[in-house]
């Protein structure tokens, strides 16, 4: 997803002089052919996160539209300060970037993992956040985020992420996208975990299980209209996502429904990561099963509440 990003990013910067890309001193390589673009706008900040996202900030207020980009944990918790009170209080137009989110860097340790980003942000005013699931929601996301005259977050992944968005889909921030249509249950995710969610949709419906899929690449704000419909045609819903169990998407659904009129009978299942910290070394798929957010995880834990639910 990192070089799409650098790809769009260029591209973007052809057609607008007021774009500002900053970088916390990694990329520079990837950078190169937007650096090479005539009167291009690049700053590499060091690793000196925090003043990065003031001087972010300050373009801002001065009437450019800098993306700030880094890895995820660097431009987000250590400069948390800053994003705040500098862009989120101005209410200015930053576009903050993290890279390599989740358990991506998994085996980098805890130093390197974002499994606290969407509670942390969602708490802020004024923060619109985003989880492309691939290049191409990612793609989408960033113009999207261009128009928005505030501070935007994107969570996207490093590199090697499964394509599974048509490039004609059309979207718009704060509606979700339905990737499959089923009657029998239905799996919410969001950003890059989708893939293990739709494969999770194939092991459900081998057993004759009609599976509905919907894909959550905006977090805030939440697409209450879609959750409305979800939660009054489906008794099952599980939510997927590489985040902490806690204050991430599957939060954020759960306060919804309890500030809803209607009382939904609907059971909802998490699928996040636990709340603590991950000592273990290994890759991200390792990382992923150790937290059930793996497709044979999801698919048997849902199937096991299908079954108990027919039982009764």
């Amino acid at each position: 997803m990192r070089n799409a990003f650098a790809k769009e990013v260029t591209r973007l910067a052809k057609k607008s002089s007021d774009l500002v890309l900053l970088s916390g001193d990694i990329g520079n390589r990837l950078f190169d052919d937007y650096k090479s673009i005539p009167h291009s706008n690049f700053i590499n900040c060091g690793i000196a996160e925090a003043n990065m996202m003031g001087v972010a900030s300050g373009l801002a207020m001065s009437g450019l539209r800098p993306i700030v980009y880094t890895i995820t944990p660097f431009t987000t918790t250590r400069c948390l300060e800053q994003i705040r009170v500098d862009a989120c209080y101005h209410n200015v137009p930053v576009v903050i970037v993290g890279t390599g989110s989740g358990l991506s860097y998994a085996s980098l340790g805890p130093t390197h993992h974002s499994l606290e980003d969407f509670a942390i942000f969602r708490a802020i005013p004024n923060i619109t956040i985003l989880a492309p699931s691939d290049e191409v929601e990612l793609k989408k996301c960033l113009n999207e985020a261009l128009k928005i005259n505030s501070p935007v977050y994107i969570r996207i992944g490093k590199k090697g992420e499964e394509i599974i968005t048509d490039k004609t889909l059309n979207l718009s921030i704060g509606k979700s996208i339905t990737k499959r249509k089923g009657k029998d249950v239905c799996l919410i995710g969001t950003g890059t975990i989708m893939p293990e969610v739709l494969s999770a949709a194939d092991y459900l419906e081998s057993k004759k299980i009609s599976v509905h899929v919907e894909s959550f690449h905006t977090i805030k704000p939440l697409d209450k209209r879609s959750l409305r419909k979800i939660f009054k045609k489906f008794d099952l819903v599980s939510v997927i996502e590489e985040h902490s169990s806690i204050g991430g998407l599957y939060g954020a659904i759960a306060e919804w429904r309890s500030l809803e009129k209607a009382q939904f009978q609907t059971r909802v299942l998490s699928f996040g990561t636990a709340d603590e910290f991950m000592h273990d070394i290994g890759s991200q798929d390792y990382a992923r099963k150790k937290y059930g957010l793996n497709a044979e995880n999801i698919f048997n834990k849902t199937y096991r509440a299908l079954k108990d639910r027919d039982s009764k």
